[in-house]
């Protein structure tokens, strides 16, 4: 059933409109009853509707303000205006906003279900309209990912209009602001776009554009970037949009199209680096090096055990804004990214600090991969080293002697097979009384702490060599790599290999 909402300041008004109806007969659901444009959008906000019934005139927010309000949230929502004789110019403006009709007041029952029908009809339609989009779209999306068979490939030519015949294509995704690009906007760009001679084009939502650029074999890639930054600099100026464009290399008939469009599809991971406004091709990064970013852990665990929070700042905006050069590849700022994650991870744990306000690595980590650029990433870090240096100093970790020998002696030989008993027997104290110091100032039991220990070096071992696991396991002290599996999971929540997959991004 589609919802409805009833606006009207009169409360007699408003019930009758209500009682006057069978609105589950037409399909309708009246869930909400407002006095006026204010409480109508509040209660919107909190569950819309697709149909809004409402008066022109009224206290706090005329019924036009509210139109305009709602249509800038959702453009679908349709509405019927109820205007007296003396509001007539009122109604030829809602008329012109594009709302459903109006209806002149008394209000006249028949007439009124009849538009309510309409409406109905309409939404219906366009709902139609949309399954057989989303239809199409996914045919799409199956046959770029390259699941097709030769005999499809004639088809998917057709619908987007290339021919048989061989020829030099570039394929280009374009990817937009979401919050700068409207559905009507996108509407507006993609005619501009379709003048474009030789350029198809194919909405992959929610925010892709495939172009395809046909090409005479005398024009060079170089040419057909420029192109592309030309066309990206006219629709960035016309419609106030933000976009960033990756250009894939030559393909020359519709079966090698998918493969062209992952390449395409590829760049768009260096939006983190190169940002909006942006048009790159696979030339311009075939020579970027992961190796162009390097972080100091040891520097940056220093500035955060110190609680030197603005030298811990300073040198995430240095690492990340200033030393991030143009021949930086993207997986170099991802893999670095990760390691600053699990480096905040290992701190939290080791110093057992806890804070409401704080993510977890893999929390972290899905910040980084879906930051559009590179200043979320360091917002991400800054926040979070932030509230780690703010617990530190209202939770600061001091331990006893013999904690500390303990702690030491544990990063000393971590591969040995240690246990409490023996450390209390070496330090001549009582095993049960020296498990309850330990507890006590470390917030864990000694075999936890252990276990941190042996799983910390295991990451490092895991991101920074290319030693096999089943090897690191052995190196840390664990002989059964299904149980090395399991603590480090619970430890890092993610498995070793799923850490080692994320460096290599």
């Amino acid at each position: 059933m589609k919802k409805v909402m009833i606006v009207e300041d009169e409360e007699l008004i408003l019930q009758g409109i209500r009682n006057i109806l069978d609105w589950e007969a037409l399909g309708l659901d009246v869930v909400h009853m407002a006095h006026d444009g204010v409480e109508a959008l509040q209660m919107w906000e909190k569950e819309p509707v697709q149909i809004v019934v409402t008066d022109i005139c009224m206290p706090e927010m005329d019924g036009l303000t509210l139109l305009r309000k709602i249509r800038e949230k959702e453009e679908q929502v349709r509405f019927i205006i109820l205007t007296g004789y003396d509001e007539f110019d009122y109604a030829r403006e809602a008329i012109r906003l594009g709302v459903e009709n109006y209806i002149m007041k008394p209000i006249d029952e028949e007439e009124l279900e009849r538009q309510l029908r309409e409406t109905v009809h309409k939404l219906e339609e366009t709902d139609k309209k949309n399954l057989q989009y989303i239809d199409e779209k996914a045919q799409w999306m199956y046959f770029l990912s390259g699941k097709a068979g030769q005999e499809e490939y004639d088809k998917y030519g057709k619908m987007l209009g290339i021919g048989a015949e061989h020829g030099n294509y570039f394929a280009a995704v374009m990817k937009w602001n979401a919050e700068g690009l409207k559905e009507k906007k996108l509407a507006e760009v993609i005619m501009e776009l379709k003048k474009e001679s030789g350029l198809k084009l194919l909405h992959l939502p929610p925010d892709n554009l495939l172009m395809v650029l046909r090409e005479d074999e005398e024009e060079k890639s170089g040419g057909v970037l420029e192109y592309f930054s030309e066309l990206q600099n006219r629709v960035e100026s016309m419609f106030d949009v933000m976009t960033f464009i990756g250009v894939g290399s030559v393909f020359h008939d519709i079966g090698q199209l998918p493969e062209a469009y992952r390449a395409a599809k590829k760049l768009q991971k260096y939006l983190i680096l190169e940002g909006y406004g942006s048009c790159i091709s696979e030339r311009q990064i075939e020579t970027r090096k992961t190796e162009a970013i390097r972080m100091d852990e040891a520097q940056l665990r220093k500035y955060i055990l110190k609680k030197e929070k603005e030298a811990a700042v300073d040198y995430i905006e240095d690492l990340f804004i200033n030393n991030i050069r143009k021949e930086a590849a993207a997986a170099s700022l991802y893999q670095t990214a990760v390691k600053m994650a699990v480096l905040l991870q290992d701190i939290k744990k080791e110093y057992k600090l806890e804070s409401e306000r704080f993510q977890d690595v893999t929390e972290l980590i899905e910040t980084i991969f879906g930051a559009d650029d590179i200043l979320g990433i360091k917002a991400a870090f800054v926040t979070e080293i932030t509230e780690i240096i703010k617990c530190m100093h209202t939770e600061d970790s001091q331990y006893t002697p013999v904690v500390r020998q303990i702690m030491a002696e544990v990063q000393q030989n971590y591969r040995e097979d240690m246990n409490l008993k023996t450390l209390a027997y070496k330090y001549h104290m009582n095993a049960s009384y020296l498990g309850q110091i330990f507890q006590k100032e470390t917030g864990c039991s000694f075999a936890q702490y252990l276990s941190n220990t042996k799983n910390g070096i295991a990451k490092d071992l895991i991101l920074n060599t290319n030693m096999k696991i089943n090897d690191i396991a052995k190196q840390v002290g664990y002989p059964d790599t299904s149980y090395f599996y399991r603590k480090f999971k619970q430890c890092y929540g993610v498995s070793p290999a799923s850490l080692r997959e994320m460096k290599k991004y």
